[in-house]
């Protein structure tokens, strides 16, 4: 067969390729991306469901309008404006398939071939992915333990006037940093001056540890004059209610909503109908306080013996910064003491061992640090999280 073009630009996930090797029993795993689904509010679903089910049984087994199902609409947006967007309407929002569904409608939407896209050094794989997919130059610009560093940012944007730049401001993946309230309003400052479409993708906002995150780029727009129509804003339920239910949301400037609209009609229609009655539910019964209040006091315990196993094991062989939110470590091999600094071959020695992370290298767009690695200690209780990190010792040696 004679695949497209566009597929030249691509190759498979190296996270989903690294699951291949973890099959066999025993093994801890610190490479996946995802949520504990035992942290998930199971009582709490099932009960949506039923009540989707019983009082909206055709808009739950029906198709549905694109946009979303209105009461999840009103739901999400509730939700957002309890976080400061108190601006924002429904009207101004659609239901995705996850958030990753709205980062493709906006690639669709967006990109050329040879246009130029910016993303941080490291991000969001899928997103190195989905940009390159639509034919876009990919351009890294570089982070700190503050998030992208903006001066940076400030001058690739003047030199390369990209199409979009493609943030995750808060608790990143994989770098798990959160980028300053100031950095946060150069960066809208920066949209506005320059008219450079900014898409903020805030998966992992809500799971912080102890003190709340900086406002979203969404909130601080409303004081940035001209900002929010340069601004999008991807959210998702998969980190903090259900990543099975698959629901995202895009809040985007009018025509680039239309359009993102027009193109989903193409992709699915509309997403699931039964998921979105579900959610909208949920929220409405005043669950999901509760559900983070338990996900964050685990997600952080869990940081916390895995930051202090690494620090005790490993010592000055590797560094990184202790996350404040979100699911991952981002660490580096420092080669201290002579010991390992390539974290792809450290990776194959700790499959051995019986445990497995990814190495960084992936989460790249250029210029990749062959010492980087992630870290997730999502869905490893302390026990596990210290066996791992025991085994990760042995196979550095």
């Amino acid at each position: 067969m004679t695949f497209a073009q566009r597929l030249d630009n691509v190759e498979t996930s190296a996270i989903r390729e690294l699951f291949k090797l973890l099959g066999k029993p025993g093994i801890v795993s610190f490479a996946g991306g995802f949520p504990d689904v035992t942290l998930c509010d199971a009582p709490g679903i099932t009960e949506a469901a039923n009540a989707a089910l019983k009082q909206d049984t055709a808009a739950a087994l029906a198709y549905g309008a694109t946009e979303g199902y209105m009461p999840l609409r009103e739901q999400l947006t509730a939700f957002m404006r309890a976080k400061g967007a108190t601006d924002v309407k429904a009207e101004q929002l659609i239901v995705t398939t996850g958030s990753q569904q709205g980062m493709d409608l906006l690639a669709k939407c967006m990109i050329s071939p040879g246009d130029k896209v910016i993303v941080e050094g490291p991000t969001f794989l899928a997103a190195i992915q989905c940009f390159r997919l639509y034919g876009a130059e990919v351009i890294t610009a570089p982070i700190d333990a503050d998030g992208v560093r903006v001066d940076v940012l400030e001058k690739l944007v003047e030199q390369h006037q990209p199409k979009l730049v493609y943030l995750i401001p808060t608790f990143g993946n994989p770098s798990g940093a959160t980028l300053t309230l100031e950095r946060r309003r150069r960066v809208l400052e920066m949209a506005a001056r320059t008219q450079t479409l900014v898409i903020e993708d805030d998966p992992y906002g809500d799971l912080y540890f102890d003190a709340p995150p900086p406002p979203t780029l969404l909130a601080l727009s409303q004081e940035v004059p001209g900002s929010r129509g340069y601004l999008v804003h991807c959210g998702s339920l998969s980190k903090i209610l259900s990543a099975g239910l698959r629901l995202g949301w895009l809040i985007a400037p009018p025509d680039l909503l239309a359009r993102t609209v027009m193109c989903k009609q193409f992709s699915d229609a509309n997403s699931s109908t039964l998921a979105q009655t579900t959610a909208a539910q949920y929220l409405a019964a005043g669950r999901m306080a509760a559900t983070l209040d338990h996900a964050r006091a685990a997600y952080g315990q869990r940081a916390r013996t895995m930051c202090d196993a690494l620090s005790a094991g490993l010592g000055d062989r590797l560094e990184f910064v202790r996350p404040q939110g979100g699911l991952f470590v981002w660490a580096r091999l420092t080669g201290a003491g002579g010991a390992l600094k390539d974290a792809k071959a450290w990776n194959e020695r700790a499959v051995a061992e019986g445990v497995a992370f990814v190495p960084g290298a992936p989460f790249y767009a250029s210029n990749a640090d062959p010492a980087t690695l992630r870290l997730s200690f999502a869905t490893a209780d302390d026990a596990k999280i210290r066996e791992g990190v025991h085994r990760l010792v042995k196979a550095l040696g």
